[in-house]
């Protein structure tokens, strides 16, 4: 909800630092909600994988989907605790 006010000499809209913080604080929130429940689906679906009575892995590939798991979540505290972007990181075994 940014209250926006009339700049008569340059004819533009601009908002307030106040009007933008909240923006982006609410943007944050929706965005936050949807990709954390996301990822936990996901979480979900990737622990399924581990039913022995429907799929088929080694111990190493196990150790490697663990592994790049715990290291996107280290990734993520570390951005959240300097407040950086994240890099853009593939999976495969």
């Amino acid at each position: 909800m940014l209250h926006f006010s009339y700049v008569a000499t340059y004819g533009r809209i601009v908002s307030t630092k106040s009007d933008m913080q909240r923006d982006k604080r609410a943007k944050f929130l929706e965005l936050a909600n949807k990709r954390v429940n996301r990822a936990i689906k996901d979480l979900a679906l990737i622990a399924n994988l581990a039913n022995r009575k429907n799929y088929e892995y080694t111990e190493e590939e196990a150790k490697k989907v663990i592994r790049a798991l715990q290291a996107e979540v280290d990734h993520v505290k570390h951005n959240f605790t300097i407040g950086i972007q994240s890099s853009k990181n593939k999976f495969k075994i």
